[in-house]
């Protein structure tokens, strides 16, 4: 029997796990002790799919008391860190999922289009919330839309956003997913036109919008290369572990719903992740890039000493919008 991975009403609900026991291998007893099944990456798993509960769902037998819990989960927390590094599909890269014909466990059915969470209040970046500051945006397309960034460190730093309501790009549905890749795609083309590379970060704490965070680093400022570097150094100097990626994997297979984190993405596709376990700096994505390895405007670090007027940021949207027009495909 299946069992769960977490606390009805008190924790986030987490898929669930099945232990099945089998013999050694040519027992005399003739036991079974072979097994085949076929299994979905959770990476091609819509969220709602991957922790929905089956009937016959038991609690979790191996659980501690919470004394016991309290008492391991230092070690715990440790080893769950350094096994993620570990715990990727190794299949990804060898093309798309072949269509399931229900004869190896998959499902034939078409999955419905999972609907955003509504936000429990006002939100800042929801399209349709009346707290949206219209006037910043630059493109939109069906499931996401750019706005150049409030207080951004540069003229042209942009913010790719999910028109609904999800917290991070874990909890994205899988059209959402898409759409992103192609907003990435598109300024990387339109900055490389510009002289420029991209660097990406997501800082999944203390929000509750999905912000990625898009700026353009001149290809004669420095490399990619030194950024990776400037990001590592001072992930070092701040006592936070930042973790590569494998090239093949991506930001789903290392953190579940509701996990805080930090990730970076470079134009070369490396990827860089910090699961967030404690307090962690809100300005360290723009820190590292405003430093003088990268940018040299340490002083433009912290966003709210970067605000300009009303005029200056429509004027600037509007600059961007007609510069972006070749690249942007929801105008086509």
């Amino acid at each position: 029997l299946p069992y769960r991975n977490h606390i009805v009403l008190q924790e986030t609900p987490q898929h669930v796990s099945r232990f099945i026991a089998l013999a050694d291998v040519g027992n005399t007893s003739k036991k079974k002790y072979l097994y085949a099944f076929s299994i979905v990456p959770m990476s091609l798993m819509e969220p709602a799919e991957l922790v929905k509960q089956p009937q016959d769902t038991t609690e979790n037998p191996y659980r501690k008391s919470q004394k016991e819990a309290q008492k391991s989960k230092a070690f715990l927390c440790a080893e769950e860190e350094s096994a993620c590094q570990f715990f990727f599909d190794l299949r990804k890269h060898q093309g798309k999922k072949r269509p399931s014909d229900g004869k190896e466990g998959g499902n034939s059915q078409p999955k419905q289009a999972k609907k955003p969470p509504q936000p429990s209040g006002p939100c800042w970046f929801c399209l349709a919330s009346p707290e949206v500051e219209k006037h910043l945006v630059v493109s939109i397309g069906t499931h996401c839309y750019l706005a150049l960034a409030k207080g951004g460190l540069l003229p042209d730093h942009v913010l790719i956003l999910p028109i609904g309501h999800y917290q991070s790009v874990v909890d994205l549905s899988s059209e959402v997913v898409e759409e992103v890749t192609k907003y990435k795609s598109a300024l990387k083309e339109f900055f490389r036109s510009k002289g420029k590379r991209y660097v990406l970060f997501e800082r999944n704490y203390k929000s509750q919008h999905l912000q990625l965070q898009v700026i353009p680093v001149p290809l004669d400022r420095c490399t990619a290369e030194d950024i990776k570097e400037s990001f590592i150094a001072q992930a070092q100097k701040q006592k936070i572990e930042l973790l590569e990626i494998p090239e093949h994997s991506d930001i789903t297979q290392v953190a579940r719903s509701g996990t805080p984190y930090f990730y970076v993405e470079l134009d070369t596709g490396e990827k860089l992740f910090h699961r967030i376990r404690g307090p962690f700096p809100l300005h360290f994505g723009r820190a590292v890039l405003a430093s003088e390895e990268v940018l040299a405007i340490p002083h433009r670090a912290d966003w709210r000493r970067c605000e300009a007027e009303r005029a200056e940021e429509a004027a600037q949207a509007r600059a961007f919008r007609r510069d972006f027009q070749p690249f942007d495909f929801a105008l086509r």
